[in-house]
């Protein structure tokens, strides 16, 4: 059986993980205004490893539609122009020799409800996996008093904790979603 102070740290760390997750999804939401975190999870096969494209350029934002990535290496540049593309972002990478240029097209009323609606999906999903690891360690920690490894007070204690986390993480997701709604229909 799996120590109750075992689970507790376990729970917090899936429920981080969950956070994680939810913002990198942020992150790749378009918004209309060029953002460099849109290539965050973006990776090329560089020497036989998968790296992200971050780590082998600079990336910058010259306009504010606009986004120049300069690899440090320019044989790195058909890499990166294919990843674009196979990440299917809806957007055209211009190789101009030294870097690309991704100039993001301006999005239209309809884009950014869609892209609201998509990011407010992504904010339950996320919602229901923070619930679903309530749920377990719940269970677990049910598991350890009817086999008397803790007291039923000492339950109650953890159960209160496990729900204190989930509210802390449903929370923190919501205000993650509000700030991005807000930039998303900014225009």
């Amino acid at each position: 059986m799996i120590d109750s102070d075992t689970l507790m740290l376990d729970c917090e760390e899936r429920m981080e993980n969950v956070l994680k997750s939810f913002k990198n999804i942020l992150n790749n939401a378009r918004t209309g205004r060029a953002n460099p975190k849109m290539f965050d999870g973006l990776t090329i096969s560089y020497y036989g490893v998968d790296t992200l494209v971050n780590q082998i350029s600079s990336i910058s934002v010259p306009e504010g539609n606009q986004i120049y990535i300069k690899p440090y290496d320019k044989s790195t540049l058909p890499l990166i122009e294919k990843a674009i593309f196979a990440a299917n972002m809806g957007v055209t990478p211009q190789n101009d020799g030294n870097g690309i240029r991704i100039i993001l097209p301006p999005m239209t009323e309809e884009n950014r409800i869609k892209v609201v609606k998509d990011v407010r999906k992504s904010s339950e999903d996320a919602k229901v996996q923070v619930r679903s690891i309530r749920q377990d360690i719940n269970g677990a920690l049910k598991q350890n008093e009817k086999d008397k490894e803790i007291s039923e007070d000492m339950l109650d204690a953890y159960l209160k904790d496990v729900q204190d986390l989930t509210d802390k993480y449903i929370k923190e997701i919501d205000v993650q979603l509000d700030i991005k709604v807000k930039d998303i229909m900014t225009i």
